[in-house]
């Protein structure tokens, strides 16, 4: 059995010679003096097979471009901790509320968890392939002055973007929790919150689940936590990104992303942006079931889906691999190396039991170029 996968040719690998293709006209554009790839991830629990196989293409594809065109290159990881810890609803006013996962374990508690479950893999992926990289938690990110700056302005223009970032009721979700110590909770739909734009900041009315009405301020350098929903997230990180004209940085996302960035590049559009600004982006192959539905390990544990065929319970908590972590990233990085050998592999889904025989192969060690 070969240990290549049989791909079918597309119109998109039909017009590449290379994956990484798909960046050259950014790249020869824009002539960047360095190329940031960016990758992200929920951090709501143990990572699984897909979320180490975009961090592994991630940094394979930086060695890619940093080899093809010259350019140093490094990665960033994106931390959310902003993804919902607990969900309720209000009997009173049948609004769903949601807290956070920084709200629930506190900021200490979820750098542990990424010094633990992530980490590693990222110092194993970083030391073979001579690539840096960094950790950003939301919530630190939130923080910044630059990120504050650039949704005050998006949100200036959120008439001409609504319908984009949120096409079912033209609302793109601004939620800023509670402050009173300890809570933490927030309207999830954001039904009751309204935002009052002054010349240099913004004031947000909201209502809390356990203590009614509140306000708050937020400015560039102050003001309290700011969770934007995922769309409108992407859209204000994006536009924060494209504003470093010597940094390009393409935003590397699994493919089930592919439909959600249309609407993303389209609010992008509406709030100025031209064809030639907006984000650079590589989508990574999915991993799907034997139904083409994408491998969900929150269906699997509730009941709702069962593990597909050819798959193997490592898949879904990747600590329990059968091997060393050394072994686990030369086996991913191997699988890079095929994946990215072709468009035709590289631009398409794999079921979890075909990753699991790529994984399975025999492997070299791999070391900096």
């Amino acid at each position: 059995m070969t240990t290549h996968p049989v791909s079918p040719n597309t119109v998109l690998a039909n017009a590449l010679t290379h994956a990484e293709d798909v960046l050259a006209p950014r790249i020869r554009t824009m002539r960047p003096a360095r190329v940031t790839f960016v990758v992200g991830t929920q951090i709501n629990g143990v990572p699984h097979l897909g979320t180490s196989l975009v961090q592994s293409l991630t940094f394979a594809a930086a060695a890619r471009v940093r080899q093809r065109f010259d350019l140093p290159v490094d990665v960033k990881f994106g931390a959310l901790d902003n993804a919902p810890h607990e969900v309720v609803t209000d009997a009173t006013s049948g609004h769903r509320y949601q807290r956070s996962y920084v709200h629930a374990l506190g900021e200490a508690a979820l750098v542990d968890l990424v010094n633990e479950l992530y980490r590693p893999l990222f110092d194993a992926l970083s030391e073979r392939l001579a690539i840096p990289y960094s950790v950003e938690m939301y919530s630190g990110q939130q923080q910044t002055e630059q990120f504050r700056r650039t949704w005050l302005r998006a949100h200036r223009r959120v008439d001409a973007s609504q319908w984009w970032l949120d096409p079912a009721h033209g609302t793109p979700h601004v939620r800023v929790p509670c402050p009173a110590p300890g809570c933490g909770w927030a309207e999830k739909y954001a039904e009751r919150t309204r935002v009052f734009l002054g010349d240099h900041h913004a004031v947000v009315h909201a209502v809390c689940l356990h203590h009614g009405p509140y306000e708050i301020r937020i400015a560039p350098d102050s003001g309290g936590y700011l969770d934007l929903a995922t769309l409108y997230r992407n859209l204000v990180k994006e536009l924060a990104a494209s504003a470093d004209h010597g940094r390009l940085s393409v935003m590397v996302k699994g493919g089930d992303w592919v439909f959600g960035s249309t609407l993303v590049d389209n609010a992008l559009t509406a709030t100025g942006l031209c064809g030639g600004q907006l984000p650079a982006r590589l989508f990574c192959p999915q991993v799907v079931t034997d139904t083409g539905a994408k491998l969900s390990k929150s269906l699997i544990r509730d009941g709702k889906a069962s593990l597909p065929e050819g798959s193997a319970p490592w898949m879904l908590d990747t600590r329990m691999w059968p091997g060393s972590l050394s072994e686990y990233a030369d086996q991913l990085l191997a699988m890079a190396d095929t994946l990215l050998s072709d468009p035709r592999h590289f631009f398409r889904s794999y079921s979890a039991g075909e990753l699991g025989r790529l994984m399975s192969t025999p492997t070299r060690s791999v070391t900096a170029p």
